[in-house]
């Protein structure tokens, strides 16, 4: 898919639809033989550490498919002459992972967040998304000498699908490292949605997001990201130099 993908600051992302997105998705998990498949959701804040952590930059060009998760993102595209044809919310693509998991029986495990929050998310999705199968859950807080144990615990479950909300760059490193012997087909890493599926955080209202303010309702709801907007002139100004494909 090099021909439908564009790169910002060497960092992939793939020009798709939410339906197509999902798509290839569907194709992930029916695929022989089985695989894990890495599915990321930039955003600037990522794309920016990125471009600082050579590590996370490796892992981020080894995904099988990378949507733009932010507005901004978006517009980049087109600064570099490869516009994508609109925004893909991780969040959004989790919630329509979840419905074509009940539609099709996938079973689908959830991983981040603090403890309790994930369960909570599996209890609302079951009843949200009628036959879902939410075959296991784990909090987001145990150490890296606790992953492959983790791991381990999910391929217990035979689980198709694996949604990790355990915060940039901890997810992508722990589903880079692990995700194949996790037995998933899939593996998204998603931020903090879990907390947004469970009811502990509330989403930006329709109208903000049509607008692409998302960002700035989480920002007025927990002041504490306010340090993290540096990253987003700093991904702007270095996207806006380059203003070419990288690979």
């Amino acid at each position: 898919m090099s021909g439908d993908r564009f790169y910002l600051l060497r960092v992939p992302v793939d020009r798709v639809t939410m339906d197509q997105a999902m798509e290839r998705v569907s194709a992930f998990v029916a695929e022989e033989p089985p695989r894990a498949h890495l599915v990321f959701t930039p955003n600037p804040e990522i794309v920016d550490r990125a471009s600082r952590d050579p590590s996370l930059l490796e892992i981020l060009r080894r995904v099988d498919l990378s949507v733009p998760d932010s507005a901004l993102v978006v517009m980049a595209s087109r600064w570099v002459g490869r516009p994508a044809p609109e925004r893909v919310p991780g969040i959004d693509l989790a919630a329509r992972i979840l419905q074509e998991a009940a539609r099709r029986g996938w079973p689908v495990y959830l991983l981040g967040a603090k403890p309790g929050v994930a369960e909570k998310a599996a209890a609302r999705a079951a009843t949200q998304y009628p036959g879902l199968s939410v075959c296991g859950t784990h909090d987001g807080y145990f150490g890296a000498e606790a992953g492959g144990e983790v791991a381990r615990a999910i391929r217990e479950t035979g689980a198709a699908v694996v949604i990790a909300g355990m915060g940039s760059p901890k997810q992508e490193k722990w589903i880079s490292e692990h995700g194949a012997a996790t037995g998933a087909r899939v593996l998204i890493g998603v931020g903090g949605s879990l907390d947004v599926m469970a009811g502990e955080v509330r989403r930006a209202p329709v109208w903000m997001r049509r607008l692409y303010l998302e960002w700035l309702y989480r920002v007025v709801r927990e002041p504490a990201r306010w340090r993290r907007l540096g990253a987003l002139p700093r991904f702007a100004w270095a996207v806006w130099r380059t203003r070419r494909n990288q690979e």
